[in-house]
Formats: C-alpha cells, structure tokens, sequence
C-alpha cells in the first residue's frame, strides 16, 4: 500500500496562516476578503486555481507579482511560525508502508514546510500541483504520484483535509482518509468531508495508525 499525504493542514498546520496572508495581501491590492472567506473558498486549491476563480469571479486580472508577494510573506511566516501537526511524526514512522506527498503548494512551499517542522527527512517523494495540469478536485495529481511511485490507484491511501483533496482522491479510485485534527478546522469540518466522499474521518494523527491498519 501506499500512502499519499497532503501536506498544508495534514502534515503541517499552515491553512490559518495562510489564509490570514492571503486576505491580507488581496485586501491590500483592493480585493476585500477575510481568513474565513479564503478558507472557506480555496483551502485545498493551488495558487494557480485560486488566482482564476479569483480573476473571474471579479473581473479582474491581479497583479503579475501577486504569486511572489504572497509566497515571499508567506515563507517569512513559515520560518518563524509554522508548527507540525500534532503527532504526525510519531504517526507516520508507526505505518510500515510506502509514502509521500501530493499537495496543491509549489514546490518551494512544500520543501520550506518539511524543513522547518522537522518532516523532511521522512518522505523522499514529493509531488506538487505545478507539475499537473489540473489541480484538486481533479484527479491528475493524484495519479501522478501514484505513476511516479509504480502503485496502482486502488492500492493507494489518502490523507487528505479539504473537500477538493477528498473529491480529488475518490476521483482518482483510491480510498481517502479526512483529516479533521488541522487548527483550521472547525466542528463542521468532518461532514463537510463525509459529503466530499470521505468514510472514515480522524481527528488525531494518534489515532491513525490504527484506523490505516485495520482497514479491509
């Protein structure tokens, strides 16, 4: 088996930072939006996807340095402030399977968010959005890395903390596993998977262990 871990809000618990950056710089340029409303419409998104819907639903086309501004405050943040997710470390060295990542984060993202929680080291496959052509709900990241790994699609496990990674998942044929335990999550969060396709919902990377191996 293989397992697939997301990385904002699984592995590291970035979703409120990053939101709250988000609506700072987008309030800034004239885009008024708050945490909330970047949570609630784009975690699970890549940077890509977001700026389209963001361009069509206003209108507009956000500045040509958006993408680096954001990033740029963001890895300040990161370096200073972003914390592993509770025991997932303790959790993933439990599970003798094989592993990586797939997140909808650039690469620079995702490397900097393993180094500064301690995570790197666990994982010598890590996939990210930019290098598929459709980002979550769509399957293609997914799929790549389970081609890259050489495991079919039923053969993978997923897990995943936003409706677009779960849909993403189950469009992929793989099965999924939400993750409720990030500090974005609210106590809605774990139907609002269950809808996206999720069965099985855990809160704590403590007790994931048990629920991977007794799965059928």
């Amino acid at each position: 088996m293989l397992l697939i871990f997301d990385c904002d809000g699984v592995l590291v618990d970035s979703e409120t930072l990053a939101c709250q950056i988000d609506a700072e710089i987008l309030t800034e340029i004239g885009l008024p939006y708050t945490a909330q409303d970047i949570m609630r419409q784009f975690v699970g998104a890549s940077l890509k996807d977001m700026v389209a819907r963001i361009e069509a639903e206003h209108g507009c086309t956000l500045p040509a340095d958006f993408g680096e501004r954001l990033n740029r405050e963001l890895f300040s943040r990161f370096e200073t402030d972003l914390q592993p997710v509770g025991g997932v470390r303790d959790a993933i060295l439990t599970l003798p399977f094989q592993r990586c990542v797939a997140s909808s984060s650039v690469p620079e993202r995702i490397a900097l968010s393993l180094r500064v929680t301690g995570l790197a080291d666990l994982f010598d496959h890590v996939f990210s959005a930019s290098e598929v052509a459709r980002g979550k709900p769509a399957p293609d990241l997914f799929l790549h890395a389970a081609r890259r790994m050489e495991i079919a699609p039923e053969a993978c496990l997923v897990i995943e903390d936003s409706p677009a990674g779960v849909q993403a998942a189950r469009a992929a044929g793989m099965r999924v596993i939400g993750f409720t335990g990030g500090g974005h999550c609210g106590p809605e969060h774990g139907e609002k998977l269950r809808h996206a396709g999720a069965s099985i919902i855990v809160g704590r990377m403590a007790d994931l262990p048990e629920v991977v191996r007794t799965l059928p």
